[in-house]
């Protein structure tokens, strides 16, 4: 095993729906970093995780999301390799778990249910008082648009619940939809770094849902407390390397995550933060490599 070399792992195309380019650019800028740095970096691709093909480093930074990747590289994990992001939190990014721990842990978050995809959502809309609501995929994140929807009354819901059915989808989150100025945000735990924008005047967008809430406001809210609620929400689920979306309430400037994710493209900061992110991944390598010499 290599004790001294870093390895990167590439996210795989399928995983970066309108973004390849964006998570491309942000997983190079980071080898870029760590080269400055002083590091080994040995690049490989999602791809050569599912193949089989053995990877010897110690540390290993990736941006993978295919399943069978996340398993192997958990299988690393426990074996004693240090991994940014972990695979463990990784998986807990999928929309259900992620939904389930947020609310376990009173991390501000919209009023959610999860309901299986073969069943009629009528009695559980109406119990939760849900009307105009958001229905996103529950095993994954989305990689096409229809994976989170927004929808109307009851008939909407009912049909994309179906059509994930016939998808194989078995759960979908339910989430209330909130009013108020979308703001996307990029941090890295441990760091100083975290930036938020409002993509609307960007126009950064994935699959052009940020149309639902319209041209941001400016609504005041605070930025030191968006940082906590963020930083505190990467500990839960168990990342270090993070972005999202949140919803500041028109009425009292209320902060409530609605989306967050390992390591997105950093698009609008890439620089900025790929010069943090591998200033993270070289400390703790730093740090492990101390601690096996002890």
């Amino acid at each position: 095993m290599n004790e001294t070399a870093i390895a990167g792992i590439r996210r795989g195309s399928r995983f970066s729906p309108n973004h390849i380019g964006n998570d491309a650019a942000i997983f190079q800028a980071t080898v870029c970093e760590l080269r400055k740095l002083g590091r080994t970096v040995n690049e490989y691709s999602e791809a050569d995780l599912i193949e089989g093909k053995e990877i010897e480093e110690q540390y290993i930074f990736n941006m993978v999301r295919d399943r069978r990747s996340v398993r192997r590289l958990q299988q690393y994990e426990n074996s004693g390799r240090r991994l940014l992001n972990s695979a463990y939190g990784i998986e807990n990014c999928t929309r259900e778990k992620m939904t389930r721990l947020l609310l376990e842990h009173h991390i501000p978050h919209p009023r959610s249910i999860i309901v299986p995809t073969d069943a009629d959502p009528e009695a559980a809309l109406r119990e939760h008082q849900l009307h105009n609501c958001w229905i996103k995929r529950g095993d994954f994140h989305a990689i096409h648009r229809e994976d989170v929807t927004y929808v109307r009354n009851r008939n909407e819901a009912q049909s994309i619940l179906e059509e994930y059915a016939l998808r194989g989808i078995r759960h979908a989150v339910i989430n209330e939809h909130l009013a108020g100025d979308l703001v996307k945000f990029y941090g890295v735990a441990h760091t100083d770094f975290f930036f938020r924008f409002y993509p609307t005047a960007e126009t950064h967008s994935k699959f052009g849902l940020e149309e639902i809430n319209g041209t941001a406001k400016g609504i005041a809210f605070d930025e030191a407390h968006l940082k906590r609620i963020c930083n505190e929400a990467a500990r839960v689920l168990g990342i270090e390397i993070y972005g999202g979306d949140c919803i500041v309430s028109a009425d009292d400037g209320q902060i409530r995550i609605i989306d967050f994710n390992d390591w997105p493209s950093f698009a609008p900061c890439r620089s900025q933060a790929a010069a943090h992110i591998a200033g993270r991944i070289n400390a703790l390598a730093t740090e492990a490599s101390r601690y096996a010499r002890v």
